[in-house]
């Protein structure tokens, strides 16, 4: 974390609230009640794992427990000292516990008869004696201790700046840190508002970094999205340019790379955006895709802008993207036409081709047959298929037979007047780059690009 952030975090918990947002506004619903209510609860019974790990009493802990008093004191104890150490909190009701549990820890203890932990809720001064020796003995520490409340505000801080994780994400990833780190679990109310506070602090910084990156002219552009179509279409310039086209045609290549133009025309790709973390940017693109204008609009400025700069910087690359993804389906489709209209072709005339090459099969037979002396052959062969039938025979199949790896590629010139109407444009928009196996194609694209430029210009 750089010094300014670290600033930022102290600035903000450290009880200095005049620049943050209001906490009864922040988003702190964002556990269901399932889920708030299985907060540091047993929610089902340990695996065999899970009690191997989490449930198992060692020497130290038998001396530790042996000095209570009853079995009921010593099973309560136990119970209590495993939770914290599986759940990393203290139950309200301690013995609240699955029966797995109780009898696990009552079979290490040699205790005859589990139910007598029922005798342990009598007396709820015990319960807070044994919680707090455990958390002495064991050095379990209280959530808002420090520092290590301040690493955890750091920790959070970060992820939520470098992430673009849900809030139940990071609440779930703070109490495993908890955990492992013997801090005892807050209420659920102080962790969802913590991180809820977190976040809102990571987002309000991303906005106001990248509000401040545009120009005027920059700023009236990125509005623009916003506005209502100038053809009096009632959805705004950023409902259209989020809709990628879909047509696989010269007219669906046209829109696709008119889409990526006005992208482009918005200006913003050289603003330098190195210090906002790309999962973040676009995390808030992602939300300007999917939000209405009407509620982009209402947004305060600073949100506003950074949302819609991130919107244009991320997909212009994505609409640069799905015009090549576009253009890929086009030429597969037209490859995919060709061949079919080859092999209607050779459907046509399959019955040539077979009538040639059984006369050349008859023609082979006679070369093969040793009762023909090698002077004799081309006499034998002539008075069985005339010369010049054989001869036709050879072009006809030399014509008509085609290689393994043959798309009926001379079919596609037929498309090529499609191509055109978008072609220039694409060269235009798109720069195209390869290795040194991708040349030849690169070098394809500049004759054509020349070609067409050529031809525009004579007519």
């Amino acid at each position: 974390m750089s010094p300014e952030q670290g600033f930022e975090v102290v600035l903000f918990f450290g009880l200095d609230r005049s620049s943050g947002a209001d906490e009864q506004d922040m988003p702190v619903d964002f556990l269901t009640d399932e889920q708030a209510r299985r907060y540091g609860r047993y929610n089902a019974d340990p695996t065999s794992a899970q009690l191997s790990r989490y449930f198992y009493l060692d020497e130290a802990d038998h001396h530790e427990i042996a000095v209570r008093r009853g079995d009921y004191n010593r099973l309560g104890y136990a119970v209590q000292l495993c939770t914290a150490r599986f759940l990393g909190t203290f139950l309200p009701e301690p013995t609240a516990v699955p029966h797995v549990v109780i009898n696990h820890l009552a079979k290490q203890l040699d205790i005859a008869a589990p139910s007598c932990l029922a005798r342990y809720r009598e007396r709820a001064e015990t319960h807070h004696a044994h919680a707090t020796e455990i958390q002495r003995r064991h050095g379990y520490r209280d959530f808002h201790e420090q520092p290590e409340h301040f690493r955890l505000i750091r920790w959070l801080y970060t992820r939520a700046w470098f992430s673009a994780e849900r809030p139940i994400a990071l609440f779930d990833l703070a109490t495993a840190r908890l955990v492992k780190q013997k801090i005892l679990l807050p209420g659920v109310t102080t962790l969802t508002r913590l991180v809820a506070s977190v976040r809102d602090r990571a987002a309000g910084r991303l906005w106001r970094i990248l509000a401040e990156l545009p120009s005027p002219l920059q700023r009236r552009r990125l509005l623009s999205l916003l506005q209502p179509a100038e053809d009096g279409n009632r959805y705004s310039l950023l409902d259209r340019l989020r809709r990628a086209p879909t047509r696989i045609s010269a007219a669906g290549m046209l829109d696709a790379l008119d889409r990526l133009s006005e992208f482009r025309a918005l200006r913003v790709e050289d603003l330098d955006l190195a210090q906002v973390p790309p999962g973040r940017l676009r995390a808030l693109a992602r939300y300007a895709a999917l939000s209405k204008a009407q509620a982009i609009q209402r947004m305060p400025d600073e949100r506003q802008i950074a949302t819609l700069l991130a919107f244009a910087r991320v997909y212009e690359s994505v609409a640069q993207d799905d015009a090549v993804d576009l253009l890929h389906q086009f030429i597969g489709t037209k490859l995919l036409r060709a061949e079919h209209t080859g092999e209607r072709e050779r459907l046509r005339t399959l019955r040539d081709l077979d009538a040639s090459a059984l006369r050349m099969r008859e023609t082979c037979l006679i070369i093969l047959d040793p009762l023909y002396a090698d002077a004799e052959l081309r006499a034998a062969i002539f008075a069985r298929v005339p010369r010049e039938q054989l001869e036709k025979d050879v072009t006809t199949v030399a014509t008509l037979s085609r290689e393994d790896n043959d798309n009926y590629y001379e079919h596609l010139s037929n498309h090529y007047g499609q191509v055109r109407r978008f072609l220039l444009r694409l060269l235009k928009e798109i720069r195209f780059e390869g290795n040194r196996a991708g040349q030849p194609v690169l070098e394809a694209l500049e004759f054509l690009s020349r070609y067409e430029e050529s031809s525009k210009a004579i007519l």
